[in-house]
């Protein structure tokens, strides 16, 4: 595992060791050890299967630390910093298959969408699911997130999402 810091603070981009096999390939996703290493105990691994390329979800902030990878396809993940400090607003695209995972901290905003048909993304977090949440538009121009994909499925929930400056006003 290599970890590299990426321009938001506590946001780290991970290389897996992926080995192929002549079955296909193997990657140690979950090593308890080296993720403490990271200051990340985990309790709860979620799995999100999706059939369809375009696929969007976020961007939410929850209050747990997440680390990301998926085990099938390839996904586009957009990283907010929605955190009050020097860096809020800071937005860094990584496209991620499963040779590469991502450390988010919590109330960094995450988001991400399938690039590839039949993507399987797992989820690690440090605390157990609760609704509390802050979330950002994920068309806000302010952001300039560039999706990958022309023909976009989101939730209703997500496209109700105030704007980064409706969220700066909030906090004022």
């Amino acid at each position: 595992m290599k970890v590299e810091e990426t321009t938001i603070p506590g946001v780290l981009r991970i290389a897996l060791d992926v080995k192929p096999n002549d079955d296909g390939w193997f990657k140690e996703n979950f090593h308890r050890e080296k993720l403490a290493g990271l200051g990340m105990d985990v309790v709860q691994h979620n799995v999100a299967y999706f059939a369809e390329a375009g696929i969007v979800r976020g961007i939410h902030a929850e209050p747990w630390d997440k680390y990301m990878s998926p085990s099938s396809g390839r996904v586009f993940a957009a990283i907010v910093d929605l955190r009050d400090n020097e860096t809020f607003g800071r937005v860094e695209t990584f496209e991620l298959g499963p040779e590469q995972a991502l450390y988010v901290p919590r109330d960094v905003g995450n988001s991400f969408c399938t690039v590839t048909p039949h993507t399987t993304y797992n989820f690690l977090v440090n605390e157990h699911w609760s609704p509390e949440r802050v979330a950002v538009d994920l068309f806000d121009p302010e952001l300039g997130i560039e999706w990958p994909v022309q023909e976009l499925s989101y939730t209703e929930r997500d496209a109700a999402n105030p704007s980064l400056a409706r969220l700066r006003e909030q906090r004022a």
